[in-house]
């Protein structure tokens, strides 16, 4: 049982390496990369990949890892005590299931996907550490022990807002995802947009990465934006001789909204345009 990546997901030689690695070691794979360059779609591509279906368990500031095993409902039951109903009688009404519960009494293994791990508080991970061992955990308000029945794969996923102990990440398998070059990012493009005309690719991606390298950017624009920015181009039918012919002195590329996502970044273009401008005078 190997990823070797999916007609819709571009995985390099090290990220088809690192998955099939923590498969083979039984642990979790945690990704980290710039946002927007398919670390959650990859998750998706490795159950697919897989033949496996796929759990998605995204992590929001106010996640608790409780939350990922079960959730007692004690407010509802003292509801239904009151109002008389005969469901009161068995606590586990009350009990609601969450996604590692799902995926370790699963019939069949799935991949399980751990999503933005860093957006929790810092005991999140650690809260997690001997479920993610040992495969179980037990169920206090009605004294069952859930096991594993397979054991899932773990994929966690994190934008690197905050560090993670040493304890969660000793028991990981890590892979960072490289922003891609500029052939894998043809390769990229070619997936998602396989009639595109390369002369748009070839003009488009020289403005991309122009962007990329200008010192003092707020946000980079990313994989994902440059996808969006491609289907704005052909959908307006934007001419290749508007990118080709770049000028300095006009330095926001059109539609820039899909890749510039914050005024400061817009600035910094403008005040770029205005000092060539003053320059060439």
């Amino acid at each position: 049982m190997k990823f070797e990546g999916t007609e819709r997901y571009v995985a390099t030689d090290d990220l088809r390496m690192a998955v099939n690695a923590a498969v083979a070691l039984q642990r979790p794979l945690l990704i980290k990369g710039e946002p927007g360059t398919g670390k959650t779609m990859l998750a998706e591509e490795v159950a697919a990949g897989l033949g496996m279906p796929l759990i998605q368990w995204h992590i929001k500031s106010t996640t608790k890892a409780q939350q990922g095993l079960y959730e007692y409902d004690a407010v509802s039951r003292l509801r239904d005590s009151q109002l008389g109903d005969e469901k009161v009688h068995d606590i586990a009404n009350y009990i609601k299931k969450g996604k590692l519960w799902e995926a370790f009494t699963a019939e069949e293994q799935v991949v399980l996907l751990i999503d933005e791990i860093d957006k929790a508080d810092i005991e999140f991970p650690n809260d997690l550490l001997v479920e993610l061992d040992r495969m179980e955990f037990f169920v206090y308000e009605t004294g069952e022990t859930v096991k594993a029945k397979h054991r899932p794969v773990i994929i966690i996923t994190s934008n690197n807002e905050k560090e993670l102990p040493d304890a969660f990440l000793r028991r990981c398998f890590f892979h960072f995802i490289n922003f891609p070059d500029k052939e894998t990012m043809r390769e990229i493009i070619a997936v998602h947009y396989p009639d595109i005309s390369k002369s748009l690719v070839a003009e488009a991606m020289e403005v991309f990465f122009d962007l990329r390298e200008i010192p003092g950017l707020k946000k980079k624009p990313s994989t994902s934006e440059l996808i969006d920015w491609l289907k704005l181009l052909m959908a307006d039918e934007i001419p290749d001789e508007i990118l080709k012919e770049r000028d300095p002195s006009k330095a926001i590329p059109p539609l820039y909204g899909a890749l510039m996502k914050n005024e400061q970044d817009v600035h910094l273009l403008e005040r770029l345009a205005f000092m060539h401008r003053r320059e060439m005078r």
